[in-house]
């Protein structure tokens, strides 16, 4: 099977940057994909890379849709290498989508998501905005300032957050040892805490598990499983904790069914601040793969402008699959 590829560059400004123990991220750039078969049936699909997550660059992704030219056949999209996970997801959604094994859509079904807070005090007022948008798990970045000054701020944020709210911990792999014991303890002291997710450094794992062991909350990778090779490894090593998946940066959509079919993991499926396009590409998978009755971590859209995607809607808007897409 031969498909007419064409690929669209875009680039989405943050309402207000987000933070992380990374550094400021401001602006989402990523790639649209449009696969084209013989007749005439489009299928949409995102490339939306995170380097600084454990994915490639934006440059390697557009390195490799340029060399691809105008057409790409479907074995090359199923051995896209394991370098570029966010190609791997991108092409194998878009073929997904002419397959129409996407469908039925997600429309009518219930699906939590945890809302995504600002770091630091802003959080204490933020929380209402999504509380009063129906969430009731929330995400708050910690690593960013010092952790004297965060546990400060987390007390207040834990006493006016509603009771029965779950609250996520995001460190981002910004914490050393002994901040990550800190935290630990304090989140043992109340009852709010869901899990901390990746409190060490990618490459801690041994630690991380040393730690489930210690504290009665628990942890969650992310960083460390940010692609399935990764997981993979995880898995084999002996991690039975929560598994934070992104799908656009995860790799094939295809070794990931399997993967998640054959071994019972607590994942929790999560955004990469991805278009609509991705956004819907990766709901499917978490809706399928899901297993325990967590919020999945899609509570992001308020970052950006809420006319954002007006550009999106224009580039879809002479294709049939416009309303499955942005319903």
């Amino acid at each position: 099977m031969q498909y007419h590829c064409q690929f669209y560059p875009y680039r989405r400004l943050f309402k207000h940057p987000l933070s992380t123990s990374h550094g400021n991220w401001d602006v989402r750039e990523g790639i649209i994909l449009r696969l084209t078969d013989d007749a005439g049936q489009v299928g949409w699909g995102e490339v939306a890379p995170l380097d600084w997550f454990g994915s490639e660059t934006l440059e390697q992704a557009l390195n490799f849709c340029d060399q691809l030219g105008s057409k790409i056949g479907a074995s090359t999209i199923h051995n896209i290498p394991t370098e570029l996970p966010a190609c791997q997801f991108g092409f194998e959604s878009a073929e997904e989508m002419l397959a129409d094994t996407l469908q039925p859509s997600l429309s009518g079904h219930s699906i939590a998501y945890s809302f995504l807070l600002p770091t630091g005090e802003a959080a204490l007022e933020s929380w209402q905005t999504g509380w009063n948008q129906g969430f009731s798990t929330f995400k708050w970045k910690v690593g960013v300032a010092s952790v004297e000054e965060e546990l400060q701020i987390f007390d207040q944020l834990r006493q006016v957050l509603p009771s029965g709210v779950r609250l996520r911990l995001d460190a981002n792999g910004g914490l050393s040892t002994k901040e990550a014991h800190q935290w630990l303890r304090a989140c043992d002291d109340v009852e709010i805490v869901e899990f901390l997710e990746q409190p060490l450094p990618v490459g801690q794992l041994e630690a991380m598990l040393e730690m489930t062991h210690q504290y009665a909350t628990a942890i969650a990778l992310d960083e460390s499983v940010a692609t399935l090779d990764q997981l993979e490894v995880c898995y084999q090593r002996g991690w039975r904790g929560i598994f934070v998946i992104k799908p656009a940066i995860a790799g094939s959509p295809r070794r990931l069914r399997q993967f998640c079919q054959e071994h019972s993991i607590d994942a929790v499926f999560s955004s990469v601040l991805e278009t609509t396009i991705g956004r819907k590409a990766a709901l499917r998978l978490a809706r399928e793969l899901s297993g325990k009755n967590r919020a999945l971590g899609f509570g992001v859209t308020q970052w950006f402008q809420e006319d954002g995607e007006i550009w999106l809607k224009e580039l879809l808007e002479s294709s049939a699959v416009v309303e499955r897409l942005l319903q």
